[in-house]
């Protein structure tokens, strides 16, 4: 009895060989150029994804852009700022009186009374 029990329990096995799996004929009532739904399903999954990739390359070559001209901004905001601190230099130092008559007489200017002379031909 308990032969016959766990006779009941086995599970069946298949005396079948397993074999590859065979491609399955075309029906005859099937012509050949039916549509093949599942193929234009894949066709329009890959045409959906195709097409997102093309909305985000304008945007990604917009920021590659952006990036590049961000550096050249910097760049130019670090020779301005180099700039802008020469020229506050130069001016406090034109500010002071000697400095003033300093630069007066390297433009040729003389004072009130003085006598200017030219000297020409030195080498």
């Amino acid at each position: 009895m308990a032969a016959a029990r766990n006779a009941a329990r086995a599970p069946e096995v298949s005396r079948r060989p397993a074999t590859r799996r065979r491609p399955r004929p075309v029906p005859a009532g099937r012509r050949a150029g039916t549509i093949r739904w599942d193929r234009v399903g894949r066709f329009m999954v890959f045409m959906v994804v195709a097409l997102v990739a093309a909305l985000y390359v304008h945007p990604l070559f917009s920021i590659w852009s952006t990036r590049g001209e961000a550096a050249q901004r910097r760049a130019d905001v670090i020779r301005l700022q180099a700039q802008h601190d020469r020229l506050t230099r130069r001016v406090k130092a034109l500010q002071s009186p000697l400095a003033l008559e300093r630069e007066a007489r390297r433009l040729g200017m003389v004072r009130p009374g003085e006598r200017a002379y030219v000297i020409e031909n030195l080498p």
